[in-house]
C-alpha cells in the first residue's frame, strides 16, 4: 500500500525541497552530504534557492505534482515550512501534494500551523528511542496530526529493532522503511559498527533488508530499496526535466540524461542549420549524429557529451 506521496515519487513527480541542514540530533546513520549538513541554505532538488522564483522554476521544469520537504530538521524553521508550502499551494493549487519529514514529535501548536498546507507528515523517530517508542511523545504527535486532518507515516531506515513499532502500526496510515545507505558522512560510523557495503554498485548496507522481514508482513509497511532510489526515482525525475528542457538537437536517453555533440571550431564557423545548433563560448553544440556523420566537414576538436538535463552534471565525455 503506497501513500500519494510515494506514488508521485514512483513517477518522478515529487520535487525535493531541502529546507535546512540544521538539526539538533546527531543520528549516526544520517546520510546528508557534508555540503548541506549544518548549513541553513535551502535547496530545490539540486538548485540552491535564492528566491521564491527558484523554487517555482524548479517545480515547473520537472512538471512537479508534489513536493517533499526535508532537512535537517524542518521544524527548526517552521516559518519556512509554512512559507514554501503556501507558495506552492497558491501557485499550483491544492492538488499539489506536500509531505514533510521530521525527527521530532511536534506539539499541537506546530502541527496546527501546517493545517491545509502539509498533506502528509512523516515521523522519523531516532534509533535510540525505538525500544521506548510507546512511552515517547511520538504517539501523541501522531494522534494530533491525524486529528488535524493530515495523513501520518513513520519512515525509518532499516536497522535492528523495527519490531518495537508494531504496537503503533494500527494508528498509522503508512509505515515506510528505507534501505540503510552508506554515505560520505556516515561511513566512519558504519565501519565502527561492523557494517559494509552490500556490493560495489549501490550504497546499500549489507544485511539491512534482513532486519525488515518480519514487520514487512503487515499491509501498511512499504520497503524502499536503495536500488529503487538510484535507478527508478531519480531516472523518472530526470525524464520529466529532460522533456521540458532538452534542446531540439539533444537526444533524451532512457535514463533521462541528454546527449549532444560539441565542436570547438577555431576561426571558421561551420555551415550548419542554425535551428540545429547553439554557439556557446567559441564552440558549437549540435546533434551528436550530425557531428559524427559529417565528421570530415567540421575541422576542430570534437566530442560527444552526456549529462543530466537542464545543464546538469556531466556524466561522460567521449572524444570523436
Amino acid at each position: 500500500m503506497l501513500s500519494r506521496a510515494c506514488q508521485l515519487c514512483h513517477e518522478g513527480a515529487k520535487m525535493v525541497l531541502f529546507i535546512t541542514g540544521q538539526c539538533n540530533r546527531t543520528c549516526w546513520y544520517c546520510p546528508i552530504s557534508s555540503e548541506r549538513k549544518g548549513n541553513s541554505a535551502v535547496w530545490a532538488n539540486d538548485r540552491e534557492v535564492r528566491s521564491d522564483d527558484d523554487v517555482l522554476d524548479e517545480a515547473r521544469i520537472m512538471s512537479a505534482l508534489g513536493t517533499g520537504i526535508t532537512g535537517g530538521e524542518p521544524f527548526l524553521v517552521l516559518d519556512r515550512i509554512v512559507h514554501y508550502s503556501r507558495l506552492l499551494k497558491e501557485t499550483f493549487g491544492n492538488d499539489h501534494h506536500i509531505h514533510m519529514y521530521t525527527g521530532i514529535a511536534p506539539g499541537e501548536r506546530e502541527l496546527t500551523a501546517l493545517v491545509g498546507l502539509v498533506d502528509e507528515i512523516r515521523f522519523h523517530p531516532p534509533h535510540e528511542i525505538w525500544p521506548h517508542i510507546m512511552e515517547s511523545r511520538f504517539p501523541d504527535a501522531i494522534r494530533t496530526a491525524k486529528r488535524l486532518g493530515m495523513e501520518v507515516t513513520i519512515e525509518v531506515p532499516s536497522l535492528p529493532g523495527l519490531e518495537y513499532f508494531e504496537p503503533l502500526l494500527d494508528e498509522l496510515d503508512f509505515f515506510n522503511i528505507n534501505e540503510l545507505e552508506w554515505s560520505e558522512t556516515n561511513a566512519g560510523e558504519m565501519r565502527q559498527r561492523g557494517f559494509d557495503l552490500e556490493d560495489c554498485y549501490h550504497n546499500a548496507v549489507g544485511g539491512a533488508e534482513e532486519w525488515t522481514r518480519e514487520i514487512r508482513r503487515h499491509e501498511k509497511v512499504h520497503w524502499c530499496s536503495s536500488t529503487f532510489k538510484d535507478s527508478i526515482q531519480l531516472r523518472e525525475r530526470l525524464k520529466r526535466i529532460a522533456a521540458n528542457t532538452a534542446r531540439p538537437f539533444e537526444e533524451i536517453t532512457e535514463d533521462g540524461t541528454v546527449i549532444y555533440g560539441v565542436l570547438e571550431y577555431g576561426d571558421e564557423m561551420p555551415e550548419i542549420d542554425p535551428d540545429e545548433m547553439e554557439v556557446i563560448d567559441g564552440r558549437v553544440e549540435m546533434a551528436w549524429w550530425v557531428l559524427t556523420e559529417d565528421f570530415n566537414d567540421h575541422p576542430g576538436k570534437k566530442y560527444v557529451v552526456e549529462r543530466f538535463p537542464n545543464n546538469g552534471m556531466v556524466v561522460e565525455v567521449i572524444p570523436v
